[in-house]
C-alpha cells in the first residue's frame, strides 16, 4: 500500500477528510492523543527537563541519563507485550489503562523519592507509550477507508511531534515555578488529553478484509535488512533524543531556555515529518526516499559530532533529525507495504517485528550511550560520532541488501 498524499508540500487539502465519518474522525483524534501522551510527552518531555533535574540536584548527570533510558526500556516492553495483552483484554480498555498509567507517571515524578521510584515510573511511562503505539493506530486504521489510510496514519503519527512541541513550549514556562510543578503540569495536560480521547474510539465490527491474490514475497534477507536498518536508525537518533538539549544547555553553556528552543524546532519538524516524508516517497518511491533520509541524517548528526557550534547549523541538525524521528516511521511502513503489496497478514507481522527491533536497539543504545557518557566524563562528541556510525551502517546495509537481491 502506498501512502498517498493529495497535497502540496506544506498544506493538506481539506477534501482529504470528506470521506471520513464523524466517528472515524473522532477515533483518529483519540489515536493522535495516544501518540501525544505516550511518546510526545511521556518520552520526549524528559529531554528538556533533564538539565533542570540535574541543576535542581535531584539526580547526578549520569543517573539522570539512565532514567531517560528507563523510558526506552519500558517502551520496548510495551511494544513487545501490547499485542499479546490485547488477546486477553479489550483493546479500548487497554488503551484507556495505558493513558491513565502515563498520566499517573507524570504526577509521580513530581516527587523526588529516589532513583528507584523514578526508574519505575519512567519505565511505566515507556511501557504505556509502547503499548499505545502498537495498538492505537491499527485499531483506528481498520475502520478508515483504504484510500484514506495513508493520511490518517500520518495524522496519528503527528501526535508525537505535537507532544514534542508542547513539551518544549510549556516546560520552560512551568520551570519558572519549579521542577516539581513542571511534572505536575504535564500530568494535568495528559489528564485533559486522556479525557478528550476516552470515548472517541471506534465502535462496531471491523470491516472484512478480502483475500489477497498470491504474489511472490520479497527475499527474506531484504526484510531482515530493513529490520536492521530501522533498528540502527533508531539507535542513531538517541544522541539527539536524550542528549541534544543538554548538550546545548550545559555543554555549550547556552542555558535551558535556549535548549528548549532547539527542542521546539525538533518538535515542529517532527510534526510535519510524516506528511512530508510520505509526500516525497509517493513521488520517488519508498526505497529512494529512505536512502535520502539516511544521507540527510548522517549529515545532521555529523554537525554536533564535529563540534560545529554555530546556532544555524545546530538548528538545522535539530530540524532534520526531528523530521525523520517521525518521518522514518512513514517510510519504513510504506517500504514494508511496497515489499509485501498483496500480503496484509505478512505486512502486520513485518511491522510488528520492525517495531520491536526499533525499540530494542533504541533501548540498548540509550543504556550504552548513557554508560559511555558517564565513563567519558561527559563527552558529548563521542555520542554523536556513534550516531553517525549507526546511521551510516543503515545506508550501507540497505545498499548491500538491494545489490544482493538484484
Amino acid at each position: 500500500m502506498r501512502v498517498n498524499f493529495d497535497l502540496d508540500p506544506l498544506m493538506v487539502r481539506s477534501d482529504v477528510f470528506l470521506t471520513l465519518t464523524p466517528g472515524v474522525g473522532r477515533a483518529i483524534v483519540s489515536a493522535f492523543c495516544t501518540g501525544l501522551i505516550g511518546v510526545g510527552l511521556a518520552r520526549f518531555a524528559y529531554t528538556p527537563l533533564l538539565p533542570a533535574v540535574v541543576e535542581a540536584h535531584w539526580f547526578a548527570p549520569a543517573a539522570a541519563a539512565y532514567l531517560g533510558a528507563a523510558n526506552l526500556a519500558g517502551y520496548l516492553a510495551g511494544a513487545f507485550l501490547g499485542r499479546p495483552l490485547s488477546r486477553n483484554f479489550a483493546v479500548v480498555t487497554l488503551l484507556r489503562a495505558m493513558m491513565l498509567a502515563a498520566t499517573a507517571s507524570f504526577f509521580a515524578c513530581g516527587f523526588p523519592l529516589g532513583f528507584l521510584w523514578f526508574f519505575l515510573w519512567r519505565f511505566a511511562a515507556g511501557f504505556a507509550g509502547g503499548a499505545m503505539m502498537v495498538l492505537a493506530a491499527p485499531t483506528v486504521l481498520a475502520h478508515v477507508p483504504a484510500n484514506r489510510r495513508g493520511i490518517a496514519g500520518g495524522l496519528i503519527v503527528m501526535g508525537v511531534g505535537t507532544g514534542i512541541v508542547a513539551s518544549g513550549t510549556l516546560i520552560p514556562l512551568l520551570l519558572h515555578y519549579g521542577v516539581q510543578q513542571a511534572w505536575i503540569g504535564l500530568g494535568v495536560l495528559s489528564a485533559a488529553l486522556t479525557a478528550l480521547a476516552w470515548n472517541g474510539w471506534p465502535k462496531g465490527p471491523l470491516p472484512q478484509t478480502s483475500a489477497a491474490a498470491h504474489v511472490r514475497p520479497p527475499p527474506s534477507r531484504v526484510l531482515r535488512a530493513l529490520y536492521l536498518e530501522y533498528a540502527l536508525n533508531a539507535g542513531g537518533w538517541v544522541p539527539h533524543m536524550l542528549f541534544f538539549v543538554d548538550y546545548v544547555a550545559r555543554g555549550l553553556g547556552k542555558g535551558v531556555v535556549m535548549g528548549a528552543e532547539f527542542w521546539v524546532a525538533f518538535g515542529l519538524s517532527a510534526t510535519l515529518g510524516p506528511l512530508l516524508a510520505g509526500h516525497v516517497a509517493d513521488r520517488i518511491g519508498f526505497r529512494p526516499a529512505l536512502r535520502c533520509a539516511f544521507l540527510l541524517q548522517i549529515f545532521a548528526i555529523a554537525i554536533p559530532a564535529l563540534n560545529v557550534t554555530s546556532a544555524p547549523w545546530l538548528f538545522a541538525s535539530s530540524i532534520v533529525i526531528g523530521g525523520f524521528v517521525t518521518g522514518t516511521v512513514t517510510l519504513v511502513l510504506g517500504r514494508i507495504h511496497e515489499l509485501l503489496p498483496q500480503h496484509p497478514d505478512e505486512q502486520k507481522a513485518a511491522w510488528s517485528v520492525a517495531t520491536i527491533a526499533f525499540a530494542l536497539c533504541q533501548a540498548i543504545a540509550a543504556y550504552g550511550l548513557s554508560f559511555v557518557f558517564a565513563r567519558s566524563g561527559g563527552d558529548y562528541q563521542v555520542l554523536f560520532l556513534i550516531g553517525v556510525v549507526a546511521m551510516t551502517l543503515s545506508l550501507l546495509i540497505d545498499l548491500a541488501a538491494s545489490e544482493r537481491a538484484r
